[in-house]
């Protein structure tokens, strides 16, 4: 394939720097820092390599992690030899990283801004310098990408100073008054020294299709500081574990990122085309709500006592499911709307493994999963001492109606595969949504005929027991007669379906079969067929399973070496490599600190 035009040499130069190889930073280096609207990706080195505009699910404009030559890129780093250490400061999604040089040491504190009230009606991303000791020479660069080669980019002049434009997005260059500003007809950038006691600053402003708030460099410093005070103040409305207490708190706030705060929908990643194994070719979008993953976050939220988005997110589920019914969809849009069609993009990805997508094939399958997602999420709000509206509880009752008839058709599992199967864990999950509905049915929270519902789920229960577990497996199968292996299942010790000397059985032989060191794979054929890394989510699932079944030493071990397998700040993608603990797939994961949290509170409750 002939590659898209490149952009000019100072626009599509690579960054250069001792984090990457040719070009591209290690998925391990990025720390990610939001605003409620969007996240962008901070790569070791300064860099943010991956920022859509204005919103998380928009195709982006700087986006370098998957399209070296165009995909545009914000650097921001000394021109001398460095090294780094990073942090982000306590209880805030605000990031610090110190450059280290013979010359002196500079610190950088990346922030996406926050107002007052929540989220600013524009984008504003804030990078201020201070000069710590001796003198560093500094060189920073704002240079729009091509936005998946569909716009060129282009610097415009106005009466106020030039501004940078990417197709309907506008984006002003906002700099210290000591800070020269070079421009070309598609970047800005410049450079400066970083000496003892003095501060810059950096700063982006951003909106699209609507005016241009043009903030001066002051304003956005001091937004800085309302933003670390706004995430300190949001983190003090909840207590974490004593155990694990810094890994569980970075897991909330990384899952606070990921909540869509015009909406209150859950991304289940920052990303989209990151791949799960480095041959290729499976590649998706995960910047959109997953029914399943938004069960989960709520779950999480509703144990740390966090109110505004639990609420929030249960009533954009509830909205979302009444507006597209009568079936249950896999995920939907961060607004609510129908996921769009996958499409595919003239873009290498990351180190030439593609393909570069929008969109994800899971789209329109059937997962009998989601019924235990959906009636989950409400029980457990309910749960909280809330009341469901006489519309949902009707929803509802339909629902498990339905889920009485369809626990006896196959479908595509929660692994979301191309191939439809009796998948045991997708007939547990109308089992789990069934006695659910009778619970709320006793509550009276929703109508209907829970005899019917507890009847069903007692043959759903019983027809797995029967069919679903192997004697020589030693261990329920991934489908009646399969002979083989999910990490699923150990969701169900969760679920209450099992905690006895069977589920103890299969998580020896899940560990046995799919594991290396503390990870597992997804289920049989993932590591050797597939050739995808471990499951980060699943590793985590075994320590509360190894809890439920009272194996809690075990347990609190396999946790301790799963907590290490992080980054230096705390952030887990999708899938690690095994070999060398590499990251993979999209990242932050959303799914894979879910699974920590839940571990974490399980072994402390």
């Amino acid at each position: 394939m002939c590659p898209a035009p490149e952009l000019d040499p100072e626009t599509s130069s690579v960054t250069e720097s001792p984090c990457r190889t040719d070009g591209f930073a290690a998925l391990r280096s990025y720390a990610p820092i939001g605003d409620g609207r969007t996240v962008a990706l901070v790569a070791e080195d300064g860099a943010i390599d991956w920022f859509p505009i204005p919103d998380l699910d928009s195709v982006p404009v700087f986006a370098a992690l998957l399209d070296r030559p165009n995909g545009g890129r914000l650097d921001l780093m000394p021109t001398v030899p460095f090294r780094t250490e990073r942090r982000y400061l306590p209880k805030t999604n605000v990031l610090e990283t110190t450059f280290i040089t013979e010359a002196g040491r500079v610190r950088v504190t990346d922030a996406l801004n926050i107002g007052f009230g929540g989220r600013l009606p524009w984008t504003e991303l804030a990078r201020r310098v201070e000069g710590l000791d001796g003198e560093v020479p500094m060189r920073w660069r704002v240079a729009p990408g091509t936005c998946f080669n569909s716009t060129s980019p282009w610097a415009r002049r106005t009466p106020h100073g030039a501004v940078l434009r990417a197709g309907t997005l506008n984006l002003g260059i906002c700099v210290s008054e000591n800070v020269d500003v070079d421009w070309t007809d598609q970047t800005a950038s410049g450079a400066f020294v970083a000496a003892a006691g003095e501060r810059q600053l950096i700063g982006v402003v951003a909106s699209e299709c609507e005016p241009l708030m043009l903030s001066s460099a002051s304003d956005i410093d001091d937004g800085l500081d309302k933003t670390i005070a706004f995430w300190g103040n949001w983190s003090g409305q909840f207590e974490c574990p004593e155990a694990w207490a810094e890994a569980v708190r970075r897991s909330v706030l990384v899952l606070k990122l990921l909540i869509f705060s015009p909406t209150g929908a859950i991304a289940a990643a920052a990303t989209t085309s990151l791949p799960e194994r480095l041959s290729g070719g499976k590649n998706w979008d995960y910047r959109f709500a997953w029914v399943r993953d938004t069960a989960y976050t709520l779950s999480a939220l509703r144990r740390f006592g966090i109110r505004e988005e639990t609420h929030a997110a249960v009533s954009w589920l509830l909205r979302t499911v009444r507006r597209h019914g009568p079936d249950v969809g896999v995920f939907y849009c961060l607004d609510g709307s129908s996921p769009p069609p996958v499409t595919h993009y003239e873009v290498a990805g990351w180190r030439g493994i593609g393909p570069v997508v929008t969109g994800n094939r899971a789209d329109g399958q059937l997962q009998l999963s989601i019924f235990a997602d959906l009636f989950d999420t409400v029980r457990l709000y309910v749960d909280s001492g809330h009341v469901l509206d006489t519309e949902t509880g009707h929803l509802l009752a339909g629902f498990a109606d339905r889920a009485c008839d369809a626990w006896r058709h196959q479908d595509a599992g929660m692994w979301e595969l191309r191939r439809t199967e009796h998948y045991t864990t997708s007939k547990l999950g109308c089992w789990q949504a069934l006695r659910c509905a009778v619970y709320l049915a006793e509550l009276g929270q929703i109508p209907g005929d829970p005899g019917r519902w507890a009847g069903e789920a007692d043959r759903i229960a019983e027809w797995v027991r029967r069919r679903c577990w192997s004697d020589e497996l030693g261990s329920y199968e991934w489908y009646p007669g399969s002979g083989k292996l999910d990490t699923s299942i150990l969701l169900h010790a969760g679920s209450g379906f099992d905690r006895g000397p069977r589920m103890s059985a299969t998580i020896d032989a899940l560990r046995r079969e799919l594991g290396c060191g503390p990870l597992l794979f997804r289920f049989s054929g993932a590591r050797e067929e597939e050739r995808e890394g471990a499951f980060v989510a699943c590793s985590f699932w075994a320590v509360s399973a190894l809890h439920h079944v009272g194996r809690r030493a075990e347990a609190r071990e396999l946790m301790d070496e799963l907590v290490e397998l992080t980054n230096d700040v705390g952030v887990l993608p999708e899938m690690i490599d095994t070999d060398d603990h590499a990251f993979m797939g999209n990242l932050p994961q959303g799914l894979s600190h879910l699974a920590l949290i839940g571990a974490a509170l399980d072994l402390t409750s």
